[in-house]
């Protein structure tokens, strides 16, 4: 079984120096149907304006990953990091027993645009910590490719979650086929582009919710960028 979820569908937010697009309910936003799925408990579509971002504010028992497409992010944290983000790179925060950041767009005249994702971690109380790496376009092209996970399989950042992350870059007759447990949940979240997902056409900010399924076919992509979660049930 698959279900849409088209972006248009989704909660929005404009506070001006940011605006948000919510996948599942979050802040103000509230709708009983999309609290999450599986343990994807968060997808935020954000644009922070040049000069503004969030400030110092605490997290706690969360696996929070940020996917920066556009522009630069500025993270500071009180484990000690002060990173910039760029595109490409994926950054992990595990809030454990708490933990405090700030982010910013200290670019002069430009937006940052990012997913900030949230997973529900599989243990609780831990020691919080702070993973960033970079996975090139080319890693990306015509694959997906495991960007986070449980065990750090590949090179990906590791996620205390029942969950593992791929990203891929298709177009034109690039297709990948990613066989699925039955027993598990799968969402496809379209960035940018179009891609036909099991046949059915997405397009920029939409998603695809699959349940029950055996297999993923991703083809047809049109400069797609897309985000496959493997989700506990």
């Amino acid at each position: 079984m698959m279900t849409l979820r088209l972006s248009s569908e989704r909660g929005y937010a404009d506070h001006g120096w940011l605006k948000s697009f919510h996948s599942f309910s979050f802040a103000g936003y509230y709708d009983p149907a999309h609290m999450g799925f599986g343990n994807l408990r968060v997808i935020n579509e954000d644009r922070v304006a040049a000069g503004r971002g969030f400030g110092t504010h605490g997290h706690r028992d969360m696996e929070i990953i940020s996917y920066v497409l556009s522009g630069e992010l500025a993270h500071k944290d009180s484990l000690g990091n002060v990173k910039g983000i760029p595109p490409g790179d994926v950054q992990r925060m595990s809030a454990g027993t708490g933990v405090q950041h700030s982010e910013f767009n200290h670019a002069d005249g430009q937006t940052t645009h990012f997913l900030q994702i949230w997973i529900e971690p599989n243990v609780v109380g831990i020691t919080p910590s702070y993973e960033q790496k970079a996975f090139p376009d080319a890693e990306k092209r015509g694959v997906l490719r495991l960007v986070a996970s449980p065990d750090g399989a590949q090179g990906s950042v590791l996620v205390h979650a029942d969950a593992r992350l791929y990203a891929g870059l298709l177009d034109g007759a690039e297709a990948v086929t990613l066989p699925l447990d039955t027993r598990r949940k799968t969402y496809v979240h379209l960035v940018r582009g179009q891609l036909q997902v099991n046949g059915q056409v997405l397009n920029t900010g939409d998603a695809a919710a699959l349940q029950s399924e055996s297999q993923l076919q991703l083809t047809q992509g049109q400069s797609a960028e897309v985000l496959v979660f493997d989700l506990a049930a």
